[in-house]
């Protein structure tokens, strides 16, 4: 191990990817606390406590490494171009005009991003806008206690300047990513949500041991390396289906007569059924505001904007179950992977090209999906579970934490493994 780690430094081209990932990482977390003007610090301080109990704001304050409740230039985080992202990925199933920018290759890829970056910036100006009257008001919507007055003095430059500076700063968020993703090491976006979620572990862990006591911190401790294996063990987990391609002649010479396989992960949504979960159960909570009616917004603050209810556990679980089959349709499609296979003169061993191609990879991913979506509720749920029957409310959300980690973790790693490799060197992975 130690090793290893040390080739990391020997190569002088790896070197300087790492060293310009940790420096912009660097500068990332420096801007986190840069505050946006003209708001009051001591409101701050008070939304700062208020988010530890979790709910929507907790959620969102977890993705942007506790900037959103300090009202810094990136408070919006990376939730903006994550939100983006995702938008697109989805209307590239409805629209046939993203069907055919991701047919084109590099080119089509250059305008799908173009487009997410657009789609991020008009996002950025809605959620700052968004967030600029809510904590005017009090923080209603988030489920914030006690009249936190953000911006006193709300006037239209005001209003105008809180706005410019979040949309710039995500703007610029997004820029840093990309710049991760060209010259630095590991997928930018992934490495700076990494950064925020990691940075909230030591203060989250503190508070659970100043709120629970030696014991509970110590079982939720070996709760969460149990958790880590498994997560590890899950994440690397693959079905792999064989593919052989045919003998064919093309002039004098014959092509083809190799083996290979399709790698089914077994966790093939990753952590995107959680986020989709998060959001829909966060949606009530934000309308609470505009429902006139008080049963319904009763029943929303007791239940659905509490992380520690029974409701909100039981429907979190179904939908991230729900939402890992979705996404996992729309990540692999059997159709036309079956199409690629058939075209390029392959076949399954024992399945005829065509539709039976088509159904038997659907059948196994449907298989691999319950197993790997049950895992993910498992992961997401557990640790609230646990925390909501002690009473622990201030460090919510440590399942999803967990996930996000370990997964950018070893997609990292396994790119410093592969510049590793090239090179001659013993990697980390085995």
């Amino acid at each position: 191990m130690l090793g290893s780690l040390k080739n990391m430094f020997k190569v002088p081209d790896l070197r300087n990817k790492i060293f310009f990932t940790l420096f912009i990482i660097c500068l990332y977390r420096l801007g986190s606390h840069v505050p946006v003007p003209g708001i009051d610090f001591d409101a701050v301080q008070r939304l700062q406590d208020a988010s530890k109990a979790g709910g929507v704001l907790g959620f969102l304050n977890l993705f942007s490494g506790g900037a959103l409740t300090r009202f810094a230039v990136f408070g919006l985080g990376i939730m903006p171009y994550i939100t983006s992202s995702i938008i697109v990925q989805l209307l590239g199933v409805v629209i046939p005009k993203l069907e055919q920018w991701r047919q084109e290759g590099a080119v089509g890829q250059r305008k799908i991003t173009q487009t997410t970056r657009y789609l991020t910036v008009a996002l950025a100006i809605m959620q700052s806008t968004g967030l600029a009257f809510v904590f005017h008001r009090g923080g209603r919507g988030f489920n914030v206690s006690g009249d936190i007055d953000l911006i006193p003095n709300f006037t239209v430059p005001r209003v105008l300047l809180v706005v410019l500076s979040m949309t710039a700063g995500t703007a610029f968020v997004m820029w840093l990513g990309e710049l991760i993703t060209q010259r630095g090491i590991g997928q930018g976006m992934s490495i700076i949500i990494f950064a925020n979620v990691v940075s909230g572990m030591p203060a989250g862990g503190a508070a659970v041991r100043a709120e629970g006591g030696d014991i509970k911190f110590g079982i939720i401790l070996a709760l969460t390396l149990t958790l880590l294996v498994a997560i590890v063990f899950i994440e690397q987990g693959q079905r792999r289906i064989p593919v052989q391609f045919a003998k064919r002649v093309v002039g004098r010479r014959m092509y083809g007569g190799q083996s290979t396989y399709i790698p089914l992960k077994v966790n093939q949504s990753g952590v995107i059924p959680i986020i989709f979960a998060s959001s829909v159960l966060y949606f009530p909570a934000l309308l609470s505001n505009v429902v006139p009616w008080e049963g319904v917004q009763s029943f929303i603050n007791n239940n659905l904007a509490q992380p520690t209810s029974l409701t909100y556990i039981g429907l979190y679980g179904v939908l991230i179950v729900l939402f890992a089959y979705f996404y996992t349709a729309i990540a692999f499609d059997p159709h036309q992977r079956a199409d690629e296979i058939r075209k390029q003169g392959g076949y399954i061993p024992g399945i005829r090209p065509g539709l039976p191609t088509e159904r038997h990879l659907a059948g196994i991913l449907n298989r691999i999906t319950l197993p790997g979506s049950l895992f993910l509720a498992f992961i997401a749920l557990l640790p609230s579970i646990f925390l909501a029957a002690w009473d622990i409310r201030n460090y919510p959300f440590a399942g999803t934490t967990l996930l996000i980690a370990v997964g950018v973790a070893l997609e990292t790693m396994k790119q410093i493994d592969s510049q590793l490799m090239m090179r001659n060197y013993e990697g980390f992975l085995k």
